[in-house]
């Protein structure tokens, strides 16, 4: 069920009217104010229940219409080949993400784990690899911050930057074991590079920068303070953070999706987007 909210973060110089959470879908403008819907979702495909996981990446295609239409999401995928040993993610996400998207780093031979679909209303004009840790055997694998700069075809103009990424598990769950302190040092470094590399990098830029991930952790620290959060605790996230290129966001509502397969939900971000 939709938990709408009238909470509203204008980024790139605007005022704080608020926050919520969701997908990013392109949609038409409104003709007289030029905002476009965006809906972005961040979507964690486990592996307990391996049959429910083509349902679950169709769902997360499905998960938002507006006025009897599908509308087109940008998703952050977690756990992609990652331990499945079947590689159908890869063809799942093809079949229902096709034409109209853009997969990138699907196929991508370090950074497959945490890819991202992207409709083909927005043009990628960059891709970037940011390298965390190279992981540890018989722990956890190599974990990396996925990055598209990106401009939306039909408003020259309109760009941010699209980061999706996967924070190594079990340094914050409460469990011990003799990997745990090790796993808090990658922990700590991740949120270093995912602040310094990633968010800070492209704010230098100018650009605004949403991120989607599972960053293993409930109640994460912001990464900046002037970071929103679509929401306020949960392993999944969607964040934002503002540029100064004259891109601004409004988040009208959230909406969690369920997902069949662990404990994860897909969660979806309603945005407004546009250039001034």
């Amino acid at each position: 069920m939709d938990i709408s909210r009238r909470r509203a973060l204008a980024l790139g110089g605007g005022a704080v009217l608020g926050a919520a959470t969701t997908l990013t879908t392109s949609g038409p403008a409104d003709a007289t104010t030029g905002w476009h819907r965006l809906i972005v979702i961040t979507a964690n495909i486990g592996r307990t229940h391996k049959g429910q996981r083509e349902r679950a990446i169709r769902d997360v295609r499905h998960a938002v219409s507006h006025n009897g239409q599908l509308d087109k999401p940008l998703v952050g995928w977690q756990e992609i080949r990652e331990g499945d040993g079947d590689r159908l993610e890869p063809r799942y996400i093809n079949r229902y993400f096709a034409n109209a998207y853009q997969n990138a780093y699907v196929h991508h031979a370090y950074a497959h784990r945490v890819p991202m679909s992207i409709p083909r209303e927005y043009t990628i004009l960059k891709r970037r690899i940011t390298k965390v840790h190279g992981g540890k055997s018989g722990v956890t694998p190599h974990r990396v911050i996925t990055q598209a700069l990106l401009e939306r075809a039909d408003t020259p103009g309109l760009r941010f930057v699209f980061a999706n990424t996967h924070y190594v598990a079990g340094a914050w769950n409460g469990k011990h074991d003799s990997h745990e302190q090790w796993r808090r040092n990658m922990w700590q470094l991740h949120f270093r590079k995912h602040r310094d590399e990633v968010l800070t990098y492209w704010r230098a830029r100018g650009y605004p920068v949403i991120w989607t991930g599972d960053v293993n952790r409930t109640s994460m620290p912001l990464l900046l303070p002037a970071e929103q959060r679509a929401f306020p605790h949960g392993l999944d996230q969607i964040a934002w953070t503002p540029g100064t290129n004259g891109t601004q966001i409004l988040l009208k509502r959230t909406k969690t999706i369920p997902m069949h397969i662990d404990t994860h939900n897909a969660r979806a971000a309603i945005l407004h987007i546009r250039h001034t």
